[in-house]
């Protein structure tokens, strides 16, 4: 444990005795443009027809009416998936960005 704690506080020490002011440099700002994508229509009538089976009340409904609507829900998030229109990170993917972020900083 002991030696742990050691090269723990080496690294630390390591990583603090490195000025990071030598490594910063005046950088030209970046011109950001605005690059709103549209959502196409075919995909606004999709989530508005998902807000809609969520905002209705089920408690009325028959098991085979319930059923009909999981299909439907399964079907559109099937195809809102397979559009591309998001970016995906995996629990390993996220968990190694962190990690890197607490390494360098």
């Amino acid at each position: 444990m002991k030696k742990v704690t050691f090269y723990l506080m080496m690294m630390v020490l390591s990583l603090s005795a490195i000025p990071t002011t030598t490594f910063a440099a005046e950088k030209n700002p970046i011109t950001v443009t605005s690059n709103t994508k549209e959502i196409p229509e075919n995909v606004k009538t999709m989530l508005s027809r998902l807000d809609e089976i969520k905002a209705m009340d089920k408690s009325s409904m028959k098991s085979s009416e319930k059923k009909a609507l999981r299909k439907e829900v399964r079907a559109i998030n099937a195809e809102l998936r397979s559009t591309g229109n998001g970016v995906y990170l995996s629990v390993g993917a996220i968990i190694i960005v962190i990690l890197l972020l607490i390494l360098l900083l």
